[in-house]
């Protein structure tokens, strides 16, 4: 992915202290669109993703924590069950074309 290019990642954590896990929830809160506590969408270039992750990095211990990044495909078929973190009038847009997220 070229780095002007902007990309849809889901940025997931497991942080085991409640202090490190606060300083990641906030900074991502800064980014991203929760999900779930602790599941983020990140829509984000390349250089900028680099970094936010450098920025997370330098304040987990890598031998206690997981932070996972997964970059999403521009198109992509999503299921939803239970109870949903948005209402279901909340909208998301992809490439100019607007779609209910609770289909």
């Amino acid at each position: 992915m070229a780095d002007s290019r902007v990309g849809l990642y889901l940025i997931a954590y497991d942080i085991a202290n409640p202090k490190r896990l606060s300083r990641v929830h906030s900074i991502l809160k800064q980014q991203g669109l929760p999900l779930q506590y602790s599941v983020f969408t990140v829509v984000i270039k390349r250089k900028a993703l680099i970094k936010l992750l450098n920025s997370i990095s330098e304040r987990i211990n890598p031998a206690k924590d997981d932070i996972r990044c997964y970059r999403l495909p521009e198109c992509c078929d999503v299921k939803t069950l239970g109870r949903q973190f948005f209402p279901k009038d909340v909208m998301l847009f992809n490439n100019g074309i607007n779609q209910l997220f609770n289909e």
